[in-house]
């Protein structure tokens, strides 16, 4: 068995592409399970998101299961791989459970470090083994990944630090509230930006969220979109009273918050602290404000004064990550390896000799002289009744090793006889010591 992953991302295919591939919530069902019936793949999972589409699989073939995926993509989107995949990666084996792991870990994302593709996956997993679509390794491999992404986050400072303009702004925001759980907010502008900054908002909890823009639709748009309200352009004034943040970005050749404005809402809220994240250019709000006592501003200099030191700081913790993601994708790979059925064998083999030697010597221990033809027939009847008890585990594994289950069977071995690397080499160890030791007086 091998792990195949096979996809496209924003580093490989500009969004037209990424979109050609994309798997809606009301098709994905359907999606994994064709794609589970095709003959190469014996487990399968599938990862759509805004900027990826990725297909992970187990094939026993490899190359057979990379053809079957480029294909079942192809057909299920109608359309001709032909222009797709030179936007296409491939990974197998150890590189495979690499990038799923920096997948999860967010060292992959458009902005490194930022959590929400975890949850994508996390969800992406549930869905794959709803329709039973994992098995053994998949369920095994994605588990591992979300234990490696938590242990980036724990044992490395990547998340800590804002890389985007609008996660900067918000970070800046906590500085000055602590919490931004039930604040308000007022939107000024309904662009990309405008749009970012109210994900960032609303996942830290924020309250009232108000939207105006000089196009009322726009506005009307974008408030439905976050669970907000929209408010004509000529009511901002009224709007600015009732905001603790203002978050602007318009295409204004002028201010749009005027110094004496400000001072008159300030007052009007009894001098409570106001935010304001100008990232309009040209500027929309006077930088006099500032003056203002309870009144913050910060415009686009300085939230990528921010963003360019932040950056520095993550693509150091980003090193970090990657060499616990190539420590823990070898540990899995080791693991998947020990699912063949050889090695498998070999281990249950070693194990059973060094328990039957170990338990041999304590036995003519304790039975006094004994002649060497005598050692030899106890010796026999010990190895016998190891290679009778384990003929039939054995030819049932062999037998079914190559069958569509056979993960099944070699994890329920390697369980049973608890062949766990470590396991294996604790207890040869221990028979290894036995056999070493003097033996005791009497």
């Amino acid at each position: 068995m091998e792990i195949v992953l096979l996809g496209l991302n924003h580093h490989t295919a500009p969004l037209p592409v990424r979109e050609q591939l994309a798997f809606t919530p009301e098709v994905l069902l359907e999606a994994i399970r064709r794609l589970c019936k095709l003959p190469g793949i014996a487990e399968g999972l599938i990862l759509s998101t805004c900027n990826r589409v990725e297909v992970l699989a187990v094939a026993p073939d490899p190359d057979l299961g990379v053809r079957q995926i480029t294909a079942f993509l192809g057909e299920c989107h109608g359309v001709s791989m032909a222009g797709v995949e030179p936007h296409v990666y491939v990974h197998t084996a150890t590189e495979a459970v690499r990038h799923l792991f920096r997948v999860a870990s967010s060292l992959d994302s458009m902005v490194v470090g930022e959590p929400q593709i975890l949850g994508q996956l996390k969800a992406a997993y549930r869905v794959a083994a709803g329709q039973k679509a994992t098995g053994v390794v998949l369920n095994r491999l994605l588990h591992k990944a979300f234990a490696v992404a938590k242990r980036v986050r724990t044992e490395t400072r990547i998340a800590s630090s804002a890389v985007s303009v609008s996660f900067a702004a918000i970070q800046l925001a906590r500085r000055i509230f602590g919490t931004l759980a039930g604040k308000t907010v007022l939107i000024v502008g309904a662009g990309e930006m405008c749009e970012l900054a109210l994900r960032h908002l609303r996942s830290q909890g924020v309250g009232e969220v108000l939207v105006t823009n000089r196009t009322y639709e726009r506005a009307v748009r974008l408030a439905g979109e976050f669970r907000g309200s929209a408010i004509p352009f000529e009511e901002l004034p009224q709007g600015l009273r009732r905001a603790d943040i203002v978050l602007t970005s318009t295409g204004s050749p002028n201010f749009i918050v005027r110094r004496e404005q400000a001072a008159e809402v300030i007052r009007a809220r009894r001098h409570r602290p106001m935010f304001f994240i100008d990232i309009a250019v040209p500027r929309d709000v006077d930088p006099r404000i500032n003056d203002i006592e309870n009144v913050y501003l910060y415009d686009l200099d300085d939230l990528q004064a921010v963003v360019q030191d932040n950056r520095q700081e993550r693509e150091k913790e980003a090193r970090r990550a990657e060499e616990i993601i190539a420590h823990e994708a070898g540990q899995f790979f080791h693991w998947l390896r020990s699912l063949d059925v050889v090695p498998l064998i070999v281990a249950l083999r070693e194990r059973a000799e060094a328990i039957r030697r170990r338990e041999l010597e304590r036995a003519l221990g304790r039975m006094g002289p004994l002649t060497e033809a005598q050692r030899e027939v106890l010796a026999a009847l010990s190895a016998g009744i190891i290679n009778k008890l384990l003929h039939q585990p054995i030819t049932r594994l062999k037998a079914e090793s190559g069958a569509e289950q056979g993960a099944l069977y070699i994890e329920a071995a390697r369980r049973l006889f608890a062949l766990d690397a470590e396991e294996i080499e604790q207890e040869l160890d221990e028979a290894l010591a036995d056999l070493e030791a003097p033996e005791g007086g009497g």
